[in-house]
């Protein structure tokens, strides 16, 4: 019997539907429309009425926020929408994780929709235009609205794949016809080539072989473009011809004789760097999994050598096509890479490119999504992916260019590090098994690389779905933990991801020759042939390859971290890719074949002359300020990057924005290298340079300045020039055979290539996409520079301005005739202003990039609201113009021009240089200019002359123009809260004392904390044990929950971590959490836990949202809650939010506060999307008076408040922790575990609570 209900949040918390009649009418303009009414559809089947019955108010709602009902309302217009057949839908998935852990049974079939009750008078085209906004035809459809007889799927199960008769007599007209009968991405003499072959082997093909091929030697896989030989090059600009001959004598003095291609020149500067003796640390293999290099590491046991890797990724195609899931699998995708390398990933930058968000929605092109529901749904989906698997995105920007209305640009990349020691690589033997890890195959992702490697229109897209995949970070978070334990990673001779091409390609890559049973591979559900086993992307999936004595220790190993493992193909001594499925040969390819990468391409090419770039300023200085402020890609990005955890992992040295108001955007991104236990200053810093103004002018210059700008943010920052590396990811039009189409990644590869040599620095790794292109519209041509490198975080400096009244100089180095910084000034400047950080005579720096010095100044003066009086040293269009390369500086008091007697704009200050640094007047390669460009104030201005500008209006500006479309500034109204102090004297101990408590951490799907909050206790003098819940069949549910009861019977204490355990699903937070508790037997022990032995339980975030709903905060005991029972809910602002905040201890009347005092302000990380705590007045009373609530949110005076920008999800009386009635249960929001030495550095504030030295404290 199949079950359904209908759940909607009660009026005031529904937020969703809210925001959905806001689009509806402002974006739509449908001003009939008076009220939206959404509802979850859930549907059950396979459990008891009792059982369902029981998960109504348990799982599916909550009493204090949803209604629940059997039957929908009435309405002007009501329609259902589900996603489609073999997607992924986690609000089902978890809300039948939850049913199975309470019953300790099998797990229920459930399927979800979303109904959408429309009132008001809505014409046909109205209810079409509403459909089309809400409904992605790429990854859902209308549903049906009648209650089903079952939810079980009844599938063709298919006995065969398709021969292809007679492919080998087709004529070349009819190859043409086939390649688009069959939507290949091959060309025709690749298909002709592939004809050619079969001919050898008399036979004709499978389609399962042809799509094998075509998934092989795509774009995306095999980098064709790049690949294709450059028979010819025409220069109409002599800066061009003068960087390609430079190119071809770097071809002979290292001897090349390989063809002259793009990716060539796009590769070859590292082989002329490591002939000169340089990128020593560079770390090479033939297993390639990600930008590697070697770096030594501090730990607690010493230095340590350690590789640190990175990756950038892109998702263009999918994320055009469906934003939540292209973009949540773009971060995935990146995340694996560096993954299958044995390390562990942890931290991650976002840079991505559109169309202007603010343009009505009416404008959109036919066949294209609106740009604002493009934009706003991609950052919900690469933010939910990287929160829930516990990524610290340490910085996220957004270009916009009309070109990228084309394409979106979606661009992930990643940092991860791991002991050399724990990275085996070995060549697989025969015999040796390759293990399937991870999540099961599905039809999601089927030509997910050919598709992307395609140009489209409007009618292509309407045949993509099947190429964006679905992410599940809670599967691919249980890979991280698996490679992160070194009985596991030693065992692995070879790994690959499952990304482009499925298994075809990610097992097929592992050795020459394999023997692949696609039998053996776990589906998400029955009817799929060999093709779709062979080339699904289904994501969070790992091959493999492990000796066969390994094979049982390994499979283990991965159970013990809830994750399927299955032996799906073994290693053969012939170089052959064989694939057998229902008992039939269906792939028998030569590994020679393979690997030809088709028809070898030819081209001729043609540049065009190199534009002007230049930037000129109009009108007056405060007109271009505003100008400056409100130009989309100098305006603020807070309200798009604070929904991405910045702080996860403990390890964020600098916040994505610094100062005490937290305005002050870095141009780095830095975090210490990931220990999974103990503590290191070594830190890693990725940073990205690109303007697609510049390079839509000159590919060449704009090329250039990218690695240029990269390389001196990481300068800014604070790390020395020595280590860098790059990795590039280029983008373009769809080039085709048009000479002049290839002469834009041309001049762009020869530019960056200049850069490289003139810098001695080299990308080592990169990514192409060259399909950008829809209809008759291209994306610039794109070249984005990412660099990286180590430092220690005592080197680390941060850009806001420190005081008033300090000197602000510009470092800005020598050009060379092209109006380019010469690598020589540029590495003179490089050590100029490392020299000044080290020496402390630097207290902020920030090189110019887009904006110009205008920027730089302004962004530099938020942080702290401290102005600046320019000293008319430099001209508007100096200010206002491009000056890549160059540095802005705040010196300490006293420290003098660091630039030498002839100084620049000394003279204005009435000062005379006092350092003989490198001479402003010399004239050597390596010279440069230092200006004296003004004076830090206090007056709160930006002035120059007679003219300013208001700090606090010109913030204004800067962060209004995008809060339409990524709001951080909403106004929340309200009563005022109060502070409250209750203070008590009584002192906590546990009755059993133990010297060394027992803190027992549970790991559930979506658990991402479990980390730090060990590291915390660890710290302070606890001993820790992790428990992994396995929930892969309902024999290992049971075992886990008598395992769980045993293990708190041996315990003190319970920490919940934070996370987001079943994804947040089924629509609220810490369901799987509570569900588990909640049965009888751990509910027991936890009983005699807390009311027994005197022991202690905590909760943070997502663990105090399972405490909440427990009851166990704030009633120290589990019940079943009701509509009063107080609970936390979505923020107020409709989205996750994540920065520093302040809280003020309310009450110490808990052991967990043992070592702090009323009235202390704390700042603590907050990353949440459901953090509002909501209660009756009479009970917040109660709580208030009883010292239950033991930390407020408050603003810079130490004052409760409402204010979003303090108070970040709307809480009632500002609470963010509440305990039981005796204090020791503890929940509380803020990530009071994320803390440690060079943390946050760039805000100030008190971290540490003492929280975690207290609980051991009192079991002494």
């Amino acid at each position: 019997m199949v079950f359904r209900i209908f759940v909607e949040k009660k009026p005031g918390l529904d937020n969703e539907a809210q925001a959905l009649k806001n689009d509806i009418k402002e974006l739509l303009q449908i001003g009939g429309l008076e009220n939206v009414r959404l509802f979850n559809r859930y549907d059950a089947e396979n459990l008891s009425a009792e059982l369902f019955d029981y998960a109504v108010d348990t799982v599916f709602s909550e009493p204090q926020l949803d209604n629940v009902t059997k039957e929908l309302p009435e309405a002007n217009f009501i329609f259902e929408v589900e996603y489609l057949p073999g997607q992924f839908d986690q609000r089902a998935d978890s809300a039948a994780e939850c049913i199975q852990i309470i019953s300790r049974g099998e797990r229920p079939d459930v399927k979800t929709a979303k109904v959408y009750a429309l009132y008001g008078k809505l014409s046909d085209e109205d209810r079409e235009a509403i459909k089309k906004y809400v409904i992605n035809a790429v990854e859902s459809r209308e549903a049906d609205m009648d209650l089903p007889e079952t939810l079980v799927s009844e599938y063709e199960v298919p006995d065969s794949v398709e021969t292809v008769e007679g492919f080998c007599r087709l004529s070349e007209d009819e190859l043409a016809q086939f390649i688009a009968d069959r939507g290949l991405a091959m060309d025709l003499a690749d298909i002709k080539f592939c004809q050619q072959y079969f001919k050898d082997e008399d036979r004709d093909p499978t389609i399962t072989e042809i799509k094998m091929i075509d998934t092989y030697w795509s774009d995306h896989c095999r980098h064709t473009t790049f690949n294709t030989v450059i028979d010819n090059v025409k220069f109409e600009d002599e800066t061009l011809q003068e960087a390609f001959d430079r190119y071809m004598e770097v071809r002979k003095s290292l001897g090349r004789t390989k063809p002259v291609t793009l990716m060539d020149i796009g590769t070859i500067a590292v082989k002329k760097l490591k002939s000169q003796g340089k990128m020593k640390n560079l770390d090479e293999s033939d297993e390639i999994n990600a930008c590697t290099v070697k770096i030594k590491v501090d730990t607690d046991k010493g230095e340590e050598d350690w590789l640190l890797l990175f990756k950038n990724e892109t998702h263009n195609h999918p994320t055009e096509i469906e934003p939540f899931g292209g973009a949540a699998t773009c971060v995935g995708g990146a995340i694996r890479d560096p993954l299958s390398g044995r390390s562990y990933v942890y931290a991650a930058m976002r840079v991505t490119g559109a169309g202007d968000p603010l343009v009505p929605v009416s404008e959109t092109i036919p066949g294209k999504l609106p740009q604002r529901k493009l934009v706003t749904t991609a950052a919900a989906g690469y933010s939910s992916y990287g929160n829930q698997i516990g990524l610290a995105t340490g910085q996220v920007d957004e270009l916009y260019h009309p070109g990228y209305v084309a394409k979106r640009m979606e661009i992930g990349a990643v940092i991860a590090a791991a002991p050399a020691e724990n990275v085996v690589r070995e060549v697989p033997k025969a015999g040796d098994r390759v293990i399937l890890l991870g999540g099961k195959t599905g039809r999601d992702g089927c030509g997910g690389a050919t598709g992307s490697s395609k140009s489209h229109d409007a009618s292509s897209l309407e045949s993509c779905g099947a190429e964006v995949q679905k992410g599940n970070a809670p599967e691919e978070r249980k890979l991280q933990r698996l490679f992160r334990n070194p009985d596991a990673s030693k065992l692995i001779k070879r790994c690959n991801d499952f990304g482009a091409g499925g298994v075809s390609v990610a097992i097929g890559e592992l050795a020459d020759g394999l023997e692949i049973d696609l039998d053996k591979v776990p589906k998400k559900y029955e009817g799929l042939d060999g093709t779709e086993l062979a080339i699904s992307e289904s994501q969070e999936r790992m091959a493999v390859v492990v000796a066969e004595k390994d094979v049982e220790k390994f499979c283990a190993l991965a159970r013990g971290e809830n994750l399927e493992a299955t032996v799906v193909a073994r290693v053969t001594a012939e170089p052959v890719l064989s694939m057998h499925w229902q008992g039939k040969n269906i792939v028998n390819i030569s590994r020679e074949f393979l690997n030809s990468n088709g028809a070898e391409k030819h081209v001729n090419v043609e540049t065009s002359p190199l534009g002007d770039y230049g930037r000129e300023g109009k009108g007056s200085f405060a007109d271009n300020y505003s100008a400056m402020a409100s130009d989309l890609n100098v305006c603020s990005k807070r309200g798009l990057s604070e929904r991405f955890d910045s702080t996860i992992g403990a390890g964020t040295v600098l916040m994505p924005f610094g100062g005490k108001y937290q305005r002050t955007p870095i141009q780095a991104m830095v975090n210490k290298v990931s220990l999974e236990k103990g503590d290191t200053k070594t830190c890693s810093l990725m940073s990205w340079g690109y303007n697609p103004f510049i390079t839509e002018k000159s590919p060449y210059h704009g090329a250039y300045l990218a690695v240029v700008e990269s390389v001196c943010k990481l300068v800014a920052q604070g790390a020395a020039f020595d280590q860098v590396y790059l990795s590039f990811q280029e983008y373009f039009e769809k080039l085709g055979k048009d000479p002049k189409k290839w002469g834009n990644p041309l001049a762009a590869l020869l530019g960056s290539l200049d850069a490289q040599l003139e810098l001695g620095v080299g990308a080592i790794g990169g990514k192409d996409s060259m399909s950008g292109t829809f209809e008759n519209i291209h994306v610039p041509p794109t070249l984005v520079s990412f660099a990286v490198t180590a430092e220690n975080v005592d080197n680390i400096i941060s850009p806001e301005f420190k005081e008033a009244g300090h000197d602000v100089y510009l470092i800005r180095p020598a050009k060379n005739d092209k109006g380019l910084p010469t690598g020589d000034s540029l590495k003179a400047v490089f050590d100029k202003v490392t020299a000044l950080m080290r020496d402390g005579s630097a207290k902020a720096c920030y090189t110019p990039a887009y904006g110009g010095v205008a920027e730089a100044i302004l962004k530099m003066a938020m942080g702290n609201g401290i102005g600046f009086a320019y000293s008319g040293a430099l001209s508007d269009e100096e200010i206002f113009g491009y000056d890549y390369g160059s540095f802005v500086i705040e010196m300490g008091e006293g420290s003098g021009c660091p630039g030498g007697d002839d100084c620049r704009g000394c003279d204005e200050s009435g000062g005379k240089c006092e350092s003989g640094g490198a001479g402003c007047s010399d004239n050597g390669a390596d010279s440069f200019e230092c200006i004296l460009i003004g004076k830090t104030t206090a007056d709160g201005k930006i002035s120059k002359g007679g003219e300013a500008v208001d700090l606090g209006e010109i913030c204004g500006i800067y962060e209004d123009k995008l809060e339409p479309v990524y709001p951080c500034n909403i106004k929340t109204g309200g009563e005022k809260p109060q502070n409250i102090s209750c203070e008590t004297k009584k002192t906590f101990a546990a009755s059993v004392k133990t010297a060394k408590p027992r803190v027992l951490i549970p790991v559930f799907p979506g658990t991402n904390c479990e980390y730090d909050s060990a590291k915390a206790f660890a710290k302070a003098g606890a001993e820790t044990e992790i428990f992994v819940l396995n929930n892969l069949t309902a024999a290992d549910v049971a075992r886990s929950i008598s395992l769980f009861a045993e293990e708190v019977r041996k315990s003190q204490i319970i920490f919940i971590p934070g996370g987001f355990s079943g994804g947040d699903e089924p629509d609220g937070s810490g369901k799987l959490i509570t569900a588990f508790f909640r049965n009888e037997e751990i509910k027991e022990a936890v009983t005699e836990l807390l009311e027994s032995r005197d022991g202690l339980m905590a909760g943070i975030c997502n663990g105090f949202q399972a405490l909440i709903k427990l009851g166990l905060v704030p009633f120290g005991k589990i019940l079943t809650p009701d509509e009063t029972s107080p609970t936390l809910t979505y923020n107020k602002i409709s989205r996750h939010q994540s920065k520093l905040v302040r809280t003020r201890i309310a009450s110490n009347n808990s052991p967990w506060l043992s070592q702090v005092k009323v009235g202390d302000v704390y700042t603590v990380p907050i990353s949440h999307g459901e953090g509002r705590f909501i209660a009756r007045p009479e009970l917040l009373k109660e709580l208030a008076e009883n010292g239950q609530i033991i930390t407020q949110y408050v603003d810079m005076n130490g004052e409760a408040t409402n204010d979003i920008q303090f108070n970040p999800n709307g809480s009632d009386w500002a609470v963010e922790g509440i305990v039981s009635p005796d204090g020791r249960v503890l929940g509380k929001m803020g990530h009071s575990e994320r803390i440690g030495y060079g943390l946050y550095k760039n805000v100030p504030g008190t971290f540490d609570m003492k929280m975690f030295e207290s609980a051991v404290k009192y079991f002494k």
